[in-house]
């Protein structure tokens, strides 16, 4: 078992088969690549993992335990942090303001966004915050309003918030998404970099391949909320199923 196992997950939307008995095996400390053409069930599936949507059936367990039937902030103290496809930050605060409060809901298990005032006061958070900042190369850009970053720039802190609060489990819904290759670039170095420093596990839906290829280790390939296979990157390429799947070609 490895530190995600899902088994026979099922998810109807009406008529709608979504996801049909899905099986994925994320090992601990491995970055494992989710891929597969649009409507493959993708998004579904990682909504199932963060308690965004139940399944109809199956288990999703993290480190042993089920995720199933807790809340999305409960998910995340048992330490998984999602990326989502549009970063979520506070664009009317400061960056070094979005970085305290993911620090503050580590220690407190909360956070109300009305208390960043008294936040500021607080000097622990506040150094946490700095040391984040510091890792993400982004200190200097610690005063800036975060709607004003690049695209880029406000990945780069979307992910470092997820970090702050030392996930073992970090999920990446397309984190390139709308990213110029330069942009695109510095994303993969600093997932490889995370990668290296940390005790994590990474998890990527990704429809850029130069990407998916530059990062993952095990790829799971989805079809119409099917696995078609899961392999590694030098396998998955040429495979004919894969090729089916995307291209339409017979197999």
């Amino acid at each position: 078992m490895g530190i995600l196992d899902v088994k026979n997950v099922n998810k109807r939307f009406g008529g709608l088969q979504a996801l049909g008995d899905v099986n994925l095996n994320v090992a601990e400390n491995s970055v494992h690549a989710i891929i597969g053409p649009n409507g493959a069930g993708k998004s579904t599936l990682l909504n199932c993992l963060v308690g965004k949507l139940i399944p109809d059936t199956g288990s999703v367990m993290f480190d042993g335990q089920s995720v199933l039937g807790r809340k999305p902030f409960e998910i995340n103290q048992m330490g998984i942090s999602r990326v989502f496809q549009t970063p979520e930050i506070f664009g009317d605060l400061s960056v070094l303001e979005n970085m305290m409060i993911p620090c503050f809901a580590k220690r407190d298990g909360a956070f109300e966004l009305n208390a960043i005032s008294s936040v500021g006061s607080q000097t622990d958070i506040v150094e946490r915050a700095e040391q984040m900042l510091e890792e993400m190369n982004m200190a200097d850009k610690r005063h800036m309003h975060a709607a004003a970053l690049s695209r880029g720039d406000k990945r780069r802190l979307e992910i470092g918030m997820c970090l702050s609060q030392e996930p073992r489990l970090l999920l990446l819904d397309e984190p390139t998404a709308g990213m110029a290759r330069a942009d695109t670039n510095n994303t993969i170095d600093l997932l490889k970099q995370i990668k290296e420093e940390r005790d994590i596990t990474i998890a990527i839906i990704e429809h850029d391949m130069h990407v998916v290829f530059s990062l993952a280790e095990r790829i799971t390939v989805l079809a119409q909320g099917t696995p078609l296979v899961e392999d590694t990157p030098e396998n998955i390429k040429g495979h004919p199923k894969v090729r089916e799947a995307y291209l339409g070609e017979s197999a």
